[in-house]
């Protein structure tokens, strides 16, 4: 979504995560409950970034940091279209690590989810097995509006009857016994099948263009607008649960002065306000498990801290997930800005092609070495990366670490914070440049009119949405 001229908003929304044919499905979960989600865009008044123009907030007026992607790599102009107007529309398929090996007492299965939000799925499955949340592993989040497929794991004992597990938006494709827990990060990338629409398709010969540009050179490695939060909130929520303040995180999460919201929830944000707990947990829904469950606890008499405790933990992981991405995305978008994304600087940390290895450059490395790694990373042998703040990361030096201070002091935030126990990952580098493979791209016409259709695998932990936009040159956030 982009502004026009004349200050009324232009839709040209693109939306993330399969090649092999999957199952289409018309039940999907309406978007009423989710209130005006995908209503037009604008640059909200109310925060300076773009939101849904009937959101709204009781709180004042203020510019809030967008950390979604920044400014765009390629300076070829827009093409447009938009993502994710059907499930259908967007399929996603986990290529995994490996496959189970028929016996142990973890159930693997392979599930399709259609239009389902990865917290709903997580939900329905500790119901059908009758298992904590802490019992079930997967290997990444997929998208919600969206048909994706992926594999999980459900730790069960051997002599454990498994019944089936019926729903008309989550299916078991397979279900095979392994001796390992399926943790995060197990798996090979993501293989995506795309229609992109409003677009023309006579337009297909420069998307390939452009696709072929980027098969070579690699595009922007953002975290895309999923890694938030549909609020766009996620990385406050995490920067205050880090810090330990309780209360401003409920406000924040629960409140009407925060962050705008879908006008549908006002009236129990409005009964958190007046401390009606009791009634406000009436209206929140089970697609709102962090405000559902913060509400219920409230209304039990926990304190703050205590309704916050109580929430998910794979919720809080993503909080803190937040944080790091909005920090890692602000080092990228000011690299791109000053042309340094794709080269090495002074103390650099390089990580290998189609590895997670990583090597540090010295901040005082001589004008030789410095132009043979420069070398390398034209080559693609290498690429610099940016920080996933934790106890583990390697750290930058010299030049490259100035960025990195930088994205922290935008958002308030402090290395010391990225630890245990608020912080369960040990930090890592992401390397600044998405690498494409098996793509193809065509266009066609069907019942829903016009599309662009993209094919293409990603590593894992690349967003699909990130690739489109530099393809299609549409803004979905803030440059």
């Amino acid at each position: 979504m982009t502004m026009s001229s004349g200050g009324e908003p232009v839709d040209t929304t693109l939306g993330e995560h399969g090649s092999r044919p999957f199952e289409s499905s018309d039940a999907a979960e309406s978007t009423a409950s989710r209130g005006s989600r995908n209503a037009p865009a604008i640059l909200h008044p109310a925060c300076g970034f773009l939101l849904p123009g009937d959101w709204v907030t009781q709180g004042e007026p203020r510019v809030r940091l967008d950390p979604r992607p920044g400014p765009r790599a390629s300076q070829e102009a827009p093409i447009g279209g938009r993502l994710k107007e059907r499930p259908d529309d967007f399929l996603v398929e986990e290529i995994p690590l490996y496959l189970p090996c028929g016996e142990g007492e973890h159930l693997y299965l392979g599930v399709q989810k259609t239009n389902m939000p990865h917290s709903e799925m997580l939900s329905l499955l500790c119901r059908h097995f009758k298992v904590d949340e802490g019992a079930i592993g997967f290997a990444g989040m997929k998208d919600r509006v969206a048909i994706t497929q992926q594999t999980v794991s459900i730790h069960l004992p051997q002599d454990r009857p498994v019944g089936e597990l019926r729903h008309d938006r989550l299916g078991v494709l397979w279900a095979v016994r392994h001796k390992n827990k399926l943790r995060r990060g197990h798996l090979k990338g993501n293989r995506f099948a795309i229609r992109v629409r409003g677009v023309d398709p006579l337009a297909v010969r420069a998307v390939k263009r452009r696709m072929e540009e980027i098969a070579r050179s690699g595009a922007p490695d953002y975290f895309g607008e999923q890694r938030f939060g549909y609020r766009v909130n996620g990385h406050l929520l995490g920067l205050a649960y880090t810090r330990g303040e309780w209360q401003a995180l409920l406000d924040e999460l629960l409140g009407t002065r925060g962050t705008p919201f879908p006008p549908h929830q006002l009236r129990q944000r409005e009964a958190y306000e007046s401390r009606a707990f009791d009634e406000g947990a009436r209206h929140w829904k089970v697609h709102d498990p962090a405000e559902l469950v913060a509400m219920r606890a409230l209304a039990r008499g926990r304190d703050a801290e205590g309704a916050v405790r109580a929430i998910p933990a794979h919720i809080k992981s993503f909080w803190m997930s937040s944080l790091q991405a909005a920090i890692y995305n602000a080092t990228l978008a000011a690299r791109i800005r000053d042309q340094t994304h794709a080269t090495i600087l002074r103390g650099d940390v390089p990580m290998l092609a189609g590895s997670a290895s990583v090597f540090a450059i010295p901040a005082d490395v001589s004008d030789d070495d410095l132009a043979r790694e420069r070398a390398r990373c034209f080559e693609r042998e290498i690429s610099p990366t940016g920080p996933i703040f934790g106890p583990s990361m390697v750290a930058a030096t010299g030049e490259a670490a100035a960025y990195e201070r930088a994205a922290l002091a935008l958002f308030g935030a402090e290395e010391r914070l990225f630890a245990p126990p608020a912080l369960e990952a040990l930090g890592a580098r992401r390397p600044f440049r998405i690498e494409v493979s098996n793509w193809e791209i065509d266009a066609g016409v069907d019942l829903h009119g016009a599309f662009i259709r993209l094919a293409f695998d990603l590593p894992k932990g690349a967003f699909a949405t990130v690739l489109c936009r530099e393809l299609l040159g549409v803004e979905i956030g803030g440059s």
